[in-house]
């Protein structure tokens, strides 16, 4: 079975980034979104792909996924009108935030987007009076304690009021087109989707019996992306939610909103060591990124990042990285394991591309790292191809 692999740079890569650009750098390679989008064509060739583009906004990945045909799950209307200003049509957008804005309602109409979700009687009746006859899916919660982020302590409607919420929907003039989930962040067995499949299968045959015909169904997001002792098999995963589309739901208009999966592999920071101390018995080494920054997912987004030295000592001790602002808040990670440091040496992050740069700030002062694209510099610099780990 076909195995996915991901883009890393190499230590001399890395060495003549910085040199030629400084750090903290993020390097990403749209080389990697395209394979990305592709695997999950491949493997899932029924779904209709709509790229969350809240896990990374970047104008350059949005690009490359609209001219290869992908839709958009979008969740406000800063983000409606950066597709609009991309030319990308409304009709390739999910209004996908289950509680809107009014400015976001209102560029729905000044963009043409008539797709949203919502999971209450409230959202029924601020949908109907701002865009009337919108298509609309009901938001189901589905329960996953083991995914990474539990999305549905916010939002999502129980099973036992699907129907009610959909018959009031259409009642209000709106299209109840069929429900939408989403298992999780990061989930790495097809266990909750099946679940969740046999959960909407129950609900669409119980709608047919009362005369409402379903026509589409949301899948969400939450494939996951290589992290620290963790396995799966995305491949397989992939081909048992196929399996059972393909049997419960043969007639239906399958959409999904990958995030993370298609964007997290495919950027690489590039950060340095600026100083290095001692406290309370332990070496704390602190990079030119941080919490503020590149690695404001530690805090939003728990990830645990990889730290590549390129170092080869094979001795290793017990460090604390933290970040460069005067905040006390500013520290990734205790007790990382780590080859010894010095001042001025280069650390490779992989698998850094979602709810990094995204969720980066300017606090203190500090700029968000640079965004170069690999495939642009690699010929500038000459510089041999990444790795695919």
């Amino acid at each position: 079975m076909k195995k996915q692999r991901y883009f890393q740079l190499t230590q001399d890569a890395v060495t003549k980034l910085a040199e030629n650009y400084g750090t903290p750098l993020l390097v990403l390679s749209l080389e990697q979104i395209e394979k990305n989008y592709n695997f999950m064509r491949e493997q899932l060739p029924q779904v209709k792909i709509h790229y969350a583009m809240k896990a990374n906004p970047d104008l350059r990945i949005l690009e490359t996924l609209a001219e290869m045909g992908s839709c958009f799950d979008v969740a406000s209307d800063g983000e409606i009108r950066t597709l609009a200003e991309l030319g990308i049509s409304g009709d390739r957008l999910i209004y996908a935030n289950p509680i809107k804005t009014g400015s976001g309602l209102k560029a729905c109409n000044d963009s043409g987007v008539y797709r949203m979700t919502f999971d209450s009687e409230a959202e029924i009746k601020k949908i109907a009076a701002a865009c009337p006859g919108a298509t609309v899916l009901l938001r189901l919660r589905i329960d996953n304690a083991k995914a990474h982020v539990d999305l549905n302590k916010k939002f999502g409607a129980p099973a036992d009021k699907a129907l009610s919420l959909l018959k009031a929907a259409k009642e209000a003039g709106l299209d109840a087109a069929g429900i939408a989930f989403h298992v999780g962040s990061q989930t790495v067995v097809a266990d909750p989707y099946l679940e969740a499949l046999d959960l909407v299968r129950s609900i669409y045959e119980q709608g047919a019996k009362e005369g409402m015909k379903f026509r589409v169904l949301d899948i969400g997001g939450g494939w996951p992306i290589p992290e620290p002792r963790v396995r799966f098999n995305l491949a397989e995963m992939m081909a048992q939610i196929k399996a059972r589309l393909d049997e419960d739901f043969p007639d239906t208009e399958i959409w999904a909103e990958p995030g993370r999966y298609m964007c997290g592999t495919a950027v690489n920071l590039i950060t340095s060591v600026i100083g290095v101390n001692e406290r309370n018995g332990q070496t704390w080494y602190f990079l030119d990124d941080g919490i503020y920054g590149s690695f404001s997912g530690v805090i939003f987004d728990q990830w645990d990042f990889k730290l590549i030295s390129f170092k080869n000592s094979g001795k290793k001790h017990q460090a604390t990285f933290a970040g460069p602002s005067c905040d006390s808040l500013d520290i990734m990670f205790r007790g990382k394991m780590t080859e010894e440091l010095e001042i001025g040496d280069l650390l490779l992050v992989p698998l850094c591309g979602a709810y990094t740069s995204a969720s980066a700030t300017t606090f203190n002062g500090f700029h968000k790292a640079q965004i170069v694209v690999w495939e642009e510099v690699r010929e500038q610099l000459k510089l041999r191809l990444a790795k695919a780990v």
